[in-house]
């Protein structure tokens, strides 16, 4: 089977994200770069479906040349080879993205035939836009299932688990298939040194699409409040426990 799996280069997650001064953009000089948890699962679940059924692992992303390093982190656990759609490092909207990867998509598919499957993450890292996996598959003209906690492949189709409340909901969708994984979905595997070693040798194709005008429009970023915490001494030694009993009393602990 071939498996075609996303990933797009971002601020690695944890570090503290400051706007530039318009608000329309991340101030990255200070950052280091990975790609998403969710997608880091998805990298892992197309070595894995290749490695159970055989066949090709490729995984595309769109951004500037620096994400060549995402690409051949990608390639050192495992993706036999990858497709680089090289930017400025401007940011593009969701239309402009999933257009760009379904043009390269199509591109590879008339040399060697259709990816039974395409993986993305849930949603990027960043801009959290949920959107770019969705307009794929539409584009496309193929099923799509997101937010997916399992993933398998028997029999040309694909058995899809999503999570919900109290247990799990089902899909089996026939291939070519798009899904959209979230974190969880496996543990990934870390790149090893002989690893990124045969990486460097893998082949990568670089293209530069040409970025359409934009028709969505962006007003500004904002970064979340963070919550705020604090700690409260109620006493020391046993004269706390008064104070103990009356806060477990208000927070309906004990009557």
């Amino acid at each position: 089977m071939r498996v075609l799996v996303c990933v797009k280069r971002v601020p690695i997650t944890g570090g503290r994200i400051v706007l530039t001064a318009d608000e329309q953009a991340i101030e990255v000089k200070h950052l280091g770069f990975a790609v998403s948890p969710h997608e880091e699962c998805g990298v892992e679940e197309a070595v894995r479906l290749v490695e159970q059924h055989g066949g090709e692992s490729v995984v595309l992303t769109l951004g500037p040349a620096e994400a060549d390093e995402q690409l051949r982190d990608a390639m050192a656990i495992g993706i036999d080879r990858g497709i680089h759609l090289s930017t400025d490092g401007e940011e593009w909207d969701p239309e402009a993205t999933a257009g760009a990867i379904v043009e390269a998509v199509r591109a590879d598919e008339e040399g060697s035939g259709p990816f039974d499957l395409i993986v993305f993450g849930n949603e990027s890292a960043d801009s959290g836009g949920f959107q770019t996996g969705l307009r794929v598959a539409h584009a496309l003209g193929r099923p799509c299932v997101t937010g997916l906690k399992a993933v398998s492949v028997e029999g040309g189709r694909a058995r899809c688990e999503q999570e919900i409340a109290g247990g799990r909901d089902v899909y089996e969708l026939p291939l070519p298939a798009v899904v959209t994984v979230l974190e969880g979905l496996n543990l990934p595997r870390y790149p090893s040194v002989p690893g990124r070693m045969r990486a460097g040798k893998k082949p990568l194709l670089v293209s530069t699409p040409e970025r359409p005008a934009s028709r969505l429009e962006r007003s500004r970023l904002v970064v979340p409040a963070s919550e705020s915490k604090h700690a409260e001494v109620l006493g020391h030694g046993a004269g706390a426990a008064p104070a103990v009993a009356e806060l477990l009393r208000r927070i309906g602990v004990i009557r």
